[in-house]
């Protein structure tokens, strides 16, 4: 069954070709088509376009198909072309001519942008609650480990000191500034599309605020033409998102790969978090890591495949944008995934103690050695060149005993007022 079946039959290559993944990929929109068909048919009834009764059928009926979505029963065969014809097939094998008329003053362009609106608003919430909890995590280790000093390095080269707990902390600061582009992609998905029909609108007396207040919606794409045109608009934002977190997530797990090696050796992992080696018994290697890193480079990539798809396409519905479903649902799960992991690793993540003791990063204190004599009256520059000569000639002695003050810093790192911003965010 087609939704725009004339009495014809369309090729069978045809066919198979512009249905592409929709009956294995619509099974993400099910549960969210039904809704917005609950929201539509009870509007229809107000209005007066369908009767109460036809209303109530409808209504029990959906229930129903929502159930069996929710039980993992509900399945696209081949005898329908996406989840919106089976959706309405099955209204028509339950209720008759009701089901025949859920799609007045509807297209399918709405149907589908409602649907994926809703699913892109679900799935915001849920990330974002994921990455406050990796964020609450990192906080914690922070806590946990602001004593516990490490290098630094720029240029991969160790340069001052540093400590776990400003490491820890950087990583749960700028996952809540990553955050702000999940809250701008909820804002764009968070507009209700339903009621602008093939964008165009429709001369039948329907109520979009009833549809916009059921279905949750803060707002409503009052322009019919505009409200098409959130069809990629919502996809992209929601890629820009994910693509900001894995930014930071691939950072991150870049750090870990290289303080687990036993060049460096900073941190180590339970033996259960680590694969080993078919020929090298000793390997203990951190996979965990260096798949995040390489699912989370991937991942960026996201937003760049949804503008190659869409960049030049003028106004109004295109088919093109049936793609945009093959590119963003599943990489969305297997970004979730990957938070899922790190909030299951990144807690039993253990500090290696004594390492800083080595004499390779005696060097990382040229600058206290610097500190130390301005503080006995010599000027920086001529207190620059008295330590790097030090170094140079192999005199050089470290100052390690430091302190600093200001907010931010190894021995002040903030932490209640990153708090404070992170409970301020949540608010």
């Amino acid at each position: 069954m087609k939704i725009w079946d004339k009495g014809f039959s369309v090729n069978d290559k045809i066919e198979k070709f512009t249905v592409g993944k929709d009956r294995i990929l619509d099974g993400y929109l099910a549960k969210y088509d039904a809704i917005a068909s609950k929201a539509q048919a009870n509007m229809l009834s107000k209005v007066g376009i369908i009767s109460a009764d036809d209303n109530l059928k409808l209504q029990i009926a959906l229930d129903d198909i929502l159930k069996e979505i929710e039980n993992g029963n509900f399945l696209i065969d081949e005898n329908f072309e996406d989840v919106h014809s089976k959706i309405e097939a099955e209204l028509i094998i339950k209720t008759g001519d009701a089901g025949k008329m859920i799609h007045t003053a509807r297209s399918r362009n709405d149907q589908v942008l409602v649907a994926i609106q809703l699913f892109l608003k679900e799935y915001l919430t849920e990330t974002k609650t994921k990455v406050l909890e990796l964020i609450d995590i990192l906080v914690n280790k922070a806590d946990e480990h602001k004593n516990d000093l490490m290098p630094g390095y720029t240029h991969f080269q160790a340069a001052m000191p540093s400590s776990f707990g400003m490491w820890f902390s950087a990583y749960a600061e700028n996952l809540l500034s990553d955050l702000f582009f999940l809250d701008a992609a909820f804002k764009v998905a968070d507009q209700n599309p339903l009621g602008s029909g093939a964008g165009f609108g429709t001369s039948f007396p329907i109520d979009r605020k009833a549809t916009t207040k059921e279905l949750g919606f803060s707002e409503m794409a009052v322009s019919s033409v505009g409200a098409q045109m959130l069809r990629g608009k919502s996809e992209k934002s929601t890629a820009v998102a994910i693509s900001m977190i894995c930014g930071t997530l691939s950072k991150m797990s870049y750090d870990l790969v290289m303080y687990n090696s036993q060049d460096m050796g900073f941190v180590k992992l339970p033996k259960e978090m680590t694969t080993g080696s078919s020929i090298m018994p000793h390997k203990k290697n951190p996979d965990v890591f260096e798949l995040t890193r390489a699912h989370c480079n991937r991942l960026q990539g996201l937003p760049n495949d949804i503008i190659l798809t869409i960049n030049n396409l003028p106004s109004g519905y295109h088919r093109d944008f049936q793609i945009l479903k093959e590119i963003l649902f599943e990489p969305m799960v297997q970004f979730n995934d990957i938070l899922d992991i790190l909030i299951f690793a990144l807690p039993q993540i253990q500090i290696t103690e004594g390492f800083m003791n080595q004499e390779k990063y005696d060097s990382i204190y040229t600058v206290e050695n610097i500190n130390h004599l301005l503080q006995t009256g010599t000027s920086f520059r001529d207190a620059y060149k008295i330590v790097g000569i030090s170094v140079d000639e192999g005199n050089y002695i470290p100052h390690k005993e430091f302190q600093t003050s200001h907010l931010g810093s190894i021995h002040n790192l903030g932490l209640e007022e990153i708090r404070e911003k992170i409970n301020r965010y949540k608010k």
